[in-house]
């Protein structure tokens, strides 16, 4: 099995800020033509920034789609062809003030492949030294600290929502108890 689909044609029906909206038609490997929508999307990053005593940063702000404010790490969309790294040091320094010594690429995610081109980068910033935060002029956070090991057990027990929050919370864990466990 070849586990291939060919685009046969492919139309945009939005155009809009930050997503665009195309339906396409696509021949797949048995050769019946099957419509596929998509949503393209220019990518994203998140991280999670983490002091020596094991402080991290979360932000509040409110989710319009859902109606609500939801706790999120410091994240951000790629800017058109963005390095996705220069993309994350721009978003720590602008949610949270934060520049870090020390800044691991914890890997990508294909956020909904199902339908959206969405990937999203994770971090680990660690050595991190402050100024003033600066976000953009339609963004409106609460900044929140607090330790690693509190925000993994919310992410346990359901607190935490966002995907990409889930996500690097879980990778950046894992790395720092397998680093630990390489020093030992």
């Amino acid at each position: 099995m070849k586990l291939f689909e060919e685009t046969v044609e492919s139309k945009t029906l939005f155009r809009g800020k930050i997503v665009t909206l195309r339906q396409d038609v696509a021949r797949l490997e048995n050769g019946a033509l099957a419509s596929r929508e998509v949503v393209e999307h220019p990518g994203g990053v998140c991280i999670l920034a983490l002091e020596e005593d094991g402080t991290t940063y979360t932000v509040k702000q409110f989710r319009y789609p859902f109606g609500k404010v939801v706790e999120e790490l410091p994240a951000g969309k790629l800017d058109g062809p963005e390095d996705h790294r220069l993309a994350g040091l721009r978003e720590l320094s602008e949610e949270i003030g934060a520049t870090p010594g020390e800044f691991i690429y914890l890997g990508c995610l294909l956020l909904s492949p199902g339908f959206c081109t969405e990937r999203l980068h994770m971090y680990l910033a660690r050595d991190l030294h402050f100024g003033p935060v600066h976000p953009d002029e339609d963004e409106f956070l609460e900044i929140c600290c607090t330790d690693l090991d509190t925000l993994y057990e919310r992410v346990m027990a359901g607190e935490l929502e966002d995907a990409k929050t889930v996500a690097c919370i879980l990778k950046a864990r894992e790395y720092l108890k397998r680093e630990a466990g390489e020093r030992t």
